[in-house]
């Protein structure tokens, strides 16, 4: 393993606090930030999963032995995941970031300190109401959090009344985390979360709760994204770690504009399918710090495509389209994959004029992903800045005109508070929390689907955060462990 101070003084990085041999919080300057973007999406996610972070990691390292300064930017593991169903976050077999224990198991804090600085607030809320509730709190918004897959916390009662914990990543101080570029951006956002009303339907935020220095505090190392190596010596920064089902979805906006800084290209994923991680990507970090990826490499893999059919890739083709000229389609090689598969996906793909790259990084490493790395240096420049909607259109506007981009027939959602809400924070961009194993809000329906309806059945205002939340059909925010847990076959050496 490539020792960090030498990756760092490689870098050239003058601002950096190493934790052990291998890991550093990094803080750099990243005006005049040059580094062309790549954004990994795929169809979506089935049950033999599709290898995006796998992909990101070694088209890095194919790049950097082509000899183009390549840098990597992921969000951080959940430990939810880690020892759940979907497991670690660290890619797979020579296309790894290491070291990978330590990464996927409490790295270097982050996800500890947006839990305490979350559940500080929760604190302060009840203190102050027991303290004789001098802001008239009736109504509490605000939900506690912890980074564990555990279904016994999403009903729970709390000095009397009722209410649920999320999961850490779909803590609003995540969002805010990721999408704040300045630490001047950071102490405001935190001061503008909504946490409850008052009888009068008044809204109280955290800075009427005087609390927003001590929060400061808390997440002052959080808010410095982490820089580590490929198992090949190149670097990666991870950070933040929204899951693209129930928030946005992506990385850091410093720790993709840092990686611009440092590298000719950078090659981050948006998560789960385009209909949720690559939408929100363009969506909400495309507005809110102004960054369009150059090119789009949809990520499949065979037995993917078999489970939902190709018709989804389809979809994910079209959408990708909408937002970038250049869509290239990567699968991911497994062995037992035959020549009359590849050369099926291939032909289905001259249909919508996009070149089909084999990637074998898993078992290749930096060998593995040279024709893809080959075929995105010769495209030419994005031309296309596409916005789904205006800032300015009402929230129902901005309602009808996301329904296309799933291909919906019809969105329903109950008008008054929709109007409300839009009428107490107009402008904002929306977030859509659903299912990410179907292209509607309905997990069991595959494929392609066309003419059919979903539904709104919840709202919350991250108004730190800067978006409007709508939750679409079933939505868990607080995942369960499964029969056939991870906790049950890994085992994490030191």
């Amino acid at each position: 393993m490539k020792k960090m101070i030498d990756t760092i003084s490689e870098l050239g990085i003058k601002n950096y606090e190493l934790y052990g041999d291998y890991m550093s919080k990094i803080d750099i300057d990243y005006t005049n930030k040059k580094g062309k973007l790549v954004l990994v999406t795929s169809i979506n996610p089935t049950p033999y999963g599709e290898g995006k972070t796998t992909t990101v990691i070694g088209l890095v390292d194919s790049l950097n032995k082509l000899g183009y300064k390549s840098v990597g930017s992921l969000r951080e593991p959940s430990m939810g995941p880690v020892f759940g169903k979907k497991g670690g976050a660290v890619g797979g077999g020579k296309s790894v970031i290491v070291p990978e224990n330590k990464i996927n198991m409490n790295f270097t804090g982050d996800f500890h300190a947006i839990t305490y600085a979350n559940n500080l607030i929760c604190a302060v809320i009840d203190n102050h109401i027991f303290q004789g509730n001098e802001l008239g709190i009736e109504n509490i918004t605000f939900n506690r959090c912890l980074d564990v897959n555990d279904r016994s916390l999403r009903n729970v009662v709390i000095n009397g009344k009722e209410t649920s914990f999320d999961i850490t990543p779909a803590s609003e101080i995540m969002s805010i985390i990721g999408l704040s570029e300045t630490k001047e951006d950071l102490r405001n956002n935190l001061g503008n979360i909504l946490v409850g009303y008052t009888k009068e339907n008044k809204e109280i935020y955290v800075k009427d709760l005087k609390l927003v220095d001590s929060l400061m505090y808390v997440l002052e190392d959080a808010f410095k994204p982490n820089l580590v190596n490929t198992a090949y010596g190149n670097p990666v920064l991870v950070h933040t770690g929204p899951f693209a089902n129930i928030s946005y979805g992506c990385s850091s906006i410093r720790s993709i504009k840092m990686a611009q800084k440092l590298g000719d290209y950078v090659i981050t994923e948006a998560g789960f399918g385009s209909d949720t991680g690559a939408i929100k990507f363009h969506d909400l970090l495309g507005r809110k710090g102004n960054l369009y990826p150059d090119v789009v490499i949809i990520n499949v893999t065979l037995r993917a495509l078999n489970y939902q059919g190709i018709e989804n890739l389809e979809y994910h083709i079209n959408n990708m389209k909408r937002f970038n000229d250049n869509v290239i389609v990567s699968l991911n090689k497994f062995d037992e994959d035959t020549e009359d598969e590849i050369n099926k996906l291939r032909e289905f793909l001259n249909k919508f004029n996009v070149k089909l790259c084999i990637s074998t990084m898993y078992s290749d490493g930096e060998e593995g992903c040279l024709d893809l790395a080959n075929t995105l240096l010769e495209l030419d420049t994005n031309s296309k800045k596409y916005e789904i909607y205006n800032s300015n259109d009402s929230l129902v506007e901005k309602i009808n005109k996301i329904k296309d981009i799933f291909g919906a027939s019809k969105i329903n959602y109950d008008k008054d508070k929709i109007n409300l809400i839009d009428k107490m924070h107009p402008g904002l961009p929306i977030c859509v929390c659903k299912t990410p194993y179907s292209i509607t809000d309905n997990k069991d329906i595959l494929g392609y689907p066309k003419d059919f309806e979903m539904t709104i059945t919840d709202i919350k205002v991250y108004n730190g955060a800067g978006y409007i939340v709508l939750y679409m059909g079933n939505v868990l925010t607080m995942p369960g462990l499964a029969k056939d847990s991870n906790y049950l076959h890994e085992v994490y050496n030191g």
